[in-house]
């Protein structure tokens, strides 16, 4: 099911939570919306599902004006950071909840619930009570009650939010392969870049209550509407008066010519698979360089090496501009600012 999203604008007093957003979502697609906490990407998921009502706009679900309807009759599964799960109840009930309030027959029920624990891989927890259940389990427990219903659109707040690193990486994965199986329109909420680029076919980033650019992960991280955009969605460093990202920066002993920006290395710090090399340059500009352990160990640095650099051809790289205005959006972007 398609979303079009139209001219939304949600203020609480004086605060303008959502100015003027428009998106369209495609059907079938898994959408990310990410940006800082406050931006208002939460306001505009619960907007979707009707949780909140819009001052102005209007929400259109598979081409239906949804905007005056409750959440009830949207269609819609929502998931929540902390699972909302029914303490009382075994998994399987928590699961099969939503079908028995709609009074559905006890033999599809039961095959339903049946067949989501097995799609999520708890059929040997079904008795258990969430309580009994890891965090990770109770969070593929709260998706499989939200897809019990077979709603047209799947919405997902800060999903794996409350979840450490390594649960978090796992059940994104997991995610991913699930919504290449059940093809339901889904919406997350994330603040995390790692994740949205890495899950979203499409991904919204909404700060100040404005969007600021859609597009694919690749198209974001590559080709960025404005600095806010390149900052957030990866790391930068400035040489110059130039945004860009570290490991597009190359590195070279010695003194160069321009362009190449003459420096000193002041900082050797390894990171895992990566080596971060901070230089300052003679003009007292601190960069960051990062490389790999063999282009490290191939260049042979050490701490006040004098080196220069250069930024790779056909990097991306962004002006740096003070604070301000944001920069305007593409004319290509399916945003309405």
């Amino acid at each position: 099911m398609s979303i079009e999203i139209a001219n939304i604008g949600k203020r609480f007093g004086a605060f303008v939570a959502l100015d003027d957003v428009s998106v369209s979502i495609p059907a079938g697609q898994l959408t990310a919306l990410l940006g800082p906490s406050g931006g208002g990407k939460s306001t505009l998921l619960r907007i979707i599902a009707g949780l909140e009502r819009a001052d102005t706009g209007r929400i259109e679900i598979d081409g239906a004006d949804a905007t005056g309807l409750p959440p009830q009759k949207r269609n819609v599964g929502f998931v929540f950071q902390h699972y909302a799960a029914f303490k009382h109840l075994s998994v399987r009930r928590n699961v099969a909840f939503g079908l028995e309030i709609r009074k559905r027959p006890k033999t599809e029920i039961r095959r339903r619930v049946d067949d989501l624990l097995a799609l999520v891989h708890l059929e040997q927890f079904a008795d258990r009570l969430p309580s009994q259940l890891s965090g990770g389990q109770r969070q593929r427990m709260a998706l499989a009650r939200a897809l019990a219903v077979e709603p047209t659109v799947l919405l997902l707040d800060e999903p794996f939010g409350a979840l450490d690193a390594k649960v978090r990486k796992e059940l994104r994965d997991w995610l991913r392969r699930l919504h290449d199986e059940v093809h339901v329109t889904t919406i997350f909420v994330t603040h995390d870049q790692e994740e949205a680029l890495e899950v979203a076919d499409e991904i919204v980033v909404v700060n100040d209550g404005r969007v600021e650019q859609i597009g694919p992960p690749d198209e974001l991280y590559d080709r960025p509407a404005n600095d806010f955009v390149m900052r957030f969605l990866g790391p930068v460093t400035q040489l110059g008066d130039r945004l860009v990202r570290p490991h597009d920066l190359q590195i070279h002993r010695g003194d160069g010519e321009p362009p190449a920006v003459p420096g000193r290395v002041s900082r050797i710090t390894r990171v895992a698979f990566e080596i971060r090399i901070d230089v300052t340059t003679t003009a007292g500009q601190p960069v960051t360089v990062t490389l790999t352990r063999n282009e490290f160990l191939a260049l042979g640095l050490h701490d006040g090496a004098p080196v220069h650099l250069t930024v790779a051809p056909d990097s991306p790289t962004s002006a740096a501009t003070p604070p301000g205005p944001r920069s305007p959006a593409p004319p290509s972007l399916a945003a309405s600012h």
